[in-house]
């Protein structure tokens, strides 16, 4: 057993793990947050996406071990008091989701993008997604809700500038 200290949305933790325990593994049957879902466990899907340490991370390739002194945050941590950011709002109301399964590791990869570039063109956002899989929804629906989410928050930046409408991410 090795000793890990890790903070997860917020909140520290530190538990004693075995050395060969996925990341994945360790948020969801350690510490309950079952809302970074397992889709293959191999890396290809992308839907157990997290952020490690300001970084996109697959967590079914990540050891627990390797997140050690680290800070988590989950998509479970994204909302605070209740209300979602403006990248699960958009998701949400474009309808970027069907069946929901790929949709955490969607969010948090777009959440990344969108760090690194608030600004992003729609080729840019399907090849920032391209490591995460959905078998639903086409992904026109999550590639016009990234770009409305980025409108949203340089709206909320310059409060003169215009909505993102639905004909402009067509």
């Amino acid at each position: 057993m090795t000793r890990i200290k890790v903070n997860v949305d917020g909140t520290a933790y530190e538990d004693d793990v075995e050395p060969r325990l996925l990341l994945a593994h360790y948020l969801r049957d350690r510490l309950g947050l079952t809302g970074t879902p397992i889709g293959c466990d191999t890396s290809t899907c992308g839907a157990c996406t997290v952020d490690l340490d300001g970084q996109s991370v697959k967590s079914c390739a990540v050891l627990a071990v390797q997140a050690d002194g680290g800070a988590v945050t989950t998509v479970q941590g994204l909302a605070r008091n209740g209300a979602w950011t403006a990248l699960q709002r958009a998701f949400h109301e474009r309808h970027g989701l069907q069946c929901g399964y790929c949709t955490p590791g969607m969010i948090m990869a777009a959440r990344d993008l969108l760090r690194e570039n608030p600004h992003p063109t729609a080729d840019e956002v399907r090849q920032a997604l391209e490591g995460n899989l959905c078998r639903c929804t086409g992904y026109q629906n999550i590639v016009r809700a990234v770009l409305a989410a980025a409108e949203e928050e340089d709206t909320s930046a310059r409060p003169e500038a215009h909505q993102v409408t639905e004909e402009a991410t067509a």
